[in-house]
């Protein structure tokens, strides 16, 4: 990969990139970022994960517990390049992160274990790229590994991720032989030394002349089938250049139809300059990527990549800390200074920006200017939220936030003190201002404070923030699941009628309504479909709207046990109106109380969350673990050997993983390991029924 390979222009904007790296838990994506900091020139020691001493783990919780937690920004130079890069967490509790970051970044670089594959949460945040349209390319680490294969590894990219991987490099040795990798692009070995800080370019070994130039053979014929430029000049020359068969691997990129696959080991340093080419020849540049939509006065609009432009940016993270509140923002169009004034057009308020602080995960170094491609904190900014927009007050608009998923774990909390209740209420509430995904309530039964998330240890380490940050002492209940509710037979032709006279105009609506379950293939996010079969006008439309406004309030609580009712079909067969006491509200209330009372004269049933679990074990311990699945009502769904240790995976009731990270690791001697991710929701035997309705 050369440099003059590149898209360029004379924009400077074609010389950012905003990227993330993204994988499961233990693939080495921390460490990943660390050796980027480290050969860019941002940081002069190579920070280790094992040590707590890497820049973008840098909470007290992450370096205990080894893991990322927290989505960290930092930026850095390569080749002339800005480089702003997002070290995402791996951990399924923590997924919600990985969503906002995507939200802002043009590309991505998945890492992915040479032994492992892919594994549950790479296929989740894979899934999550796709959405977002984000474009990636992989990194398989960990070659220096036992059990290490490169081609095991691209087989499951292939399989499991349903894309085209398209290898561009070839490993010279295995294992703990493994010294460099074979550019296949230029037909090059690169060869890294003890110390791995840089490589050294050497002609192709002859033992790996032959196989070198079959794949080279076989990544033209691959591109061929994808590219059309690439087939013409394959068909006529039986073979590609440099030069096209890069510009196709950049274009196929950026479309999604395949994905570049290098290799290395990054706690050996080895492979990471290249990685960092690959970034600059094939990901996207802000200019690349279509321009950034949003709504003002109803209408949608779009802003271009342009610093000329009016200002445009997104919120996707905020961070209180000792010295201030930082407000983390994409900008995608226009220029913001200090002390310029933006506006919050989801609330109408108007703010101004007191610095503008360029991101090194906990360091920052101040900046006078900001504008379209970068990420930046700025400080001022005291009541915007993340998912906010925040634009120039004279052009306003409004970006879509990115989506928060549904808390699934429950727990309350107490302070230890009365003194403390007061404090307590302003740290949760500070919580959930930095953390859309976590949800705080007060039980109306008990007056318990209920703090909701995303999982177990999404919310131990909330409760222990709360403890180190805030210096409070905490009591934790046990953790309870989010159920929900469903239809399992229906009702046709249920009638109710809102009358009310109470002096002066009345309220009058009649509604008909079936109700029904939802198609299990119907892919609505809210669980919940309407429609309005009503002819003649008998129902004008204005009010079969306040119907369905009525029927998503019925929803907040079935008749088993209070729970959110999920999967069920309304339609509004039939209705009357009156000519004076009909209104929205007459027939918003007809619609909650209708829906209510259809749902107690229809069978229901409970659903519990159910979550996929991925147990990796020693052989010998293949039998205890799918002992205990079972008596955890786990249905097991496979089970593969891969060199020494079996891999079993489940599906399991969310309630019944309480605890088991230590139960695993007493039953294995420690040694099992095991990773989850939401698969929806189940029904719950009678006698979860009892308990979740009590």
């Amino acid at each position: 990969m050369r440099t003059d390979l590149r898209h360029r222009t004379t924009s400077p904007l074609t010389r950012v990139r905003n990227l993330g790296i993204l994988a499961h838990v233990d693939a080495g994506k921390t460490t990943v970022t660390e050796r980027i900091l480290y050969l860019t020139g941002a940081t002069h020691k190579r920070g280790e994960v094992h040590d707590g001493t890497t820049v973008t783990d840098f909470d007290p919780q992450e370096r205990d517990r080894g893991i990322t937690i927290f989505a960290a920004a930092v930026s850095c130079l390569w080749d002339g390049h800005r480089i702003n890069l997002i070290d995402t967490p791996g951990h399924v509790d923590f997924s919600d992160e990985v969503e906002r970051s995507l939200r802002v970044l043009d590309g991505a670089v998945a890492v992915f274990d040479a032994v492992a594959g892919v594994e549950p949460q790479s296929e989740a945040v894979w899934r999550q790229a796709d959405r977002h349209a984000v474009p990636r390319i992989a990194f398989v680490n960990k070659l220096d590994r036992a059990g290490a294969d490169l081609d095991s590894a691209v087989r499951s990219i292939r399989e499991r991720l349903r894309t085209v991987p398209l290898v561009v490099q070839l490993p010279i040795g295995q294992e703990d032989e493994f010294t460099g990798v074979v550019d296949l692009l230029r037909m090059r070995a690169l060869i890294w030394g003890a110390g791995g800080d840089r490589y050294e370019e050497v002609p192709v070994p002859d033992a790996l002349r032959t196989e070198a130039e079959r794949r080279r053979r076989l990544l033209e014929e691959a591109v061929a089938e994808l590219h059309p430029v690439a087939l013409e000049e394959f068909c006529e020359r039986s073979a590609l250049t440099e030069h096209t068969l890069a510009t196709a691997l950049r274009d196929l990129t950026h479309c999604g139809e395949g994905v570049v696959v290098l290799c290395g080991s990054a706690y050996r340093n080895c492979g990471i300059e290249p990685l960092l080419e690959a970034v600059v020849a094939y990901l996207p540049s802000p200019l690349d990527v279509p321009p950034v939509r949003g709504v003002h006065d109803g209408a949608e609009q779009e802003r271009a990549a342009d610093p000329d432009a009016p200002f445009a940016g997104l919120v996707f993270k905020v961070n209180s800390t000792a010295t201030g509140r930082l407000t983390y923002v994409r900008v995608y169009s226009g220029s913001i200074r200090r002390g310029d004034a933006v506006l919050d057009p989801g609330t109408n308020r108007c703010e101004r920006i007191g610095r503008i602080l360029r991101v090194q995960a906990d360091r920052h170094a101040e900046v006078e200017r900001a504008q379209a491609g970068d990420i930046v904190a700025v400080i001022g900014i005291k009541s915007a939220r993340t998912g906010a927009t925040l634009c120039a007050p004279a052009a306003p608009l409004l970006l879509e936030p990115p989506t928060a998923a549904a808390p699934v774990v429950t727990v309350a909390v107490e302070a230890r003190s009365r003194l403390d209740t007061d404090r307590l209420a302003m740290a949760l509430a500070r919580l959930v201002e930095e953390d859309p995904s976590l949800a705080v309530r007060t039980d109306p039964e008990t007056g318990q404070t209920v703090l909701s998330g995303m999982g177990e240890l999404h919310l131990e380490v909330v409760v222990e923030k709360i403890r180190r940050a805030h210096g409070l002492e905490v009591g934790v209940g046990r953790p309870q699941v989010s159920y929900r509710e469903t239809v399992v037979r229906g009702v046709t032709g249920f009638v109710h009628r809102h009358v009310k006279q109470d002096g002066g105009a009345g309220q009058f609506a009649h509604v008909v309504l079936d109700v029904e379950p939802l198609d299990p293939d119907d892919d609505r996010a809210e669980g919940f479909a309407f429609t309005s079969t009503v002819t003649g006008g008998r129902v004008p439309q204005e009010f079969v709207r306040a119907v369905e406004a009525g029927c998503r309030d019925a929803l907040a609580e079935g008749p088993v046990g209070g729970h959110p009712v999920t999967g069920l079909r309304v339609t509004l067969t039939d209705g009357a109106t009156h000519s004076k006491d009909s209104s929205e509200m007459a027939f918003r209330t007809a619609g909650r109380f209708g829906l209510r009372e259809a749902l107690r004269a229809s069978a229901t049933a409970l659903l519990e969350p159910v979550v996929e679990v991925t147990v990796t074990v020693p052989d010998d311990a293949v039998g205890t673990v799918l002992g205990d699945l079972a008596a955890r009502r786990g249905r097991v769904a496979g089970q593969t050997a891969r060199s020494g240790t079996a891999v079993v995976t489940a599906t399991v009731p969310l309630a019944e993983l309480f605890g088991y990270a230590s139960r695993l690791r007493s039953r294995t001697q420690g040694r099992g390991t095991f990773t989850t991710r939401p698969a929806g929701y189940a029904p719950a035997p009678a006698s979860v029924t009892g308990v979740a309705s009590s």
